[in-house]
């Protein structure tokens, strides 16, 4: 079950059923029936775009961002899938402040709705500090199937992990 450390909180009913994918090697088909298609927003500066849509949709008050970048340096099997930063500096008497987002660049090649998981999780952050009910409120407000498709972005991850990354996403 060491295959499942990210599905390592859900019932052993599911943990089952995804092991069973696992044994006829058909996670990599379960996901890709489901979410055919990759997103197309592969350059920063159109991650940038799309994750201000968002932020301008649904939390018009937030703070500017700064930046909303694909980040290589980010390890997304020991560390995270995104992170967020305000950056407070000192300027003359002025207090200046960035806000960022940074998203791991293994989800150049995924389909839309995990870019947009991402992306709404990193948001929330910037009203909501701690992962509580009124974090996951915010998300669900956001992605109304933010849940499901966290549960299938951890199902990409053990893909990843298992058998690697599925490459003819298209």
């Amino acid at each position: 079950m060491d295959s499942l450390k990210y599905l390592s909180h859900y019932p052993e009913a599911i943990r089952k059923q995804v092991l069973e994918l696992i044994e006829q090697e058909k996670l990599a088909h379960h996901l890709k029936t489901k979410y055919p298609k990759a997103h197309t927003l592969k350059t920063d500066k159109a991650l940038f775009a799309y994750v201000n849509e968002i932020k301008s949709a649904f939390i018009k008050n937030a703070p500017t961002l700064s930046k909303v970048v694909y980040d290589g340096k980010i390890n997304v099997i020991h560390n995270a899938l995104g992170t967020h930063h305000i950056i407070s500096r000192v300027q003359g008497i002025k207090l200046k402040s960035k806000n960022e987002i940074r998203i791991a660049s293994i989800f150049k090649n995924v389909p839309l709705e995990f870019l947009e998981m991402i992306a709404v999780h990193e948001l929330a952050h910037f009203r909501e500090r701690e992962h509580n009910k009124a974090f996951y409120s915010l998300c669900r407000y956001m992605q109304p199937s933010y849940h499901q498709v966290e549960f299938d972005v951890r199902l990409y991850l053990t893909q990843i992990d298992i058998f690697g990354k599925i490459e003819d996403w298209s």
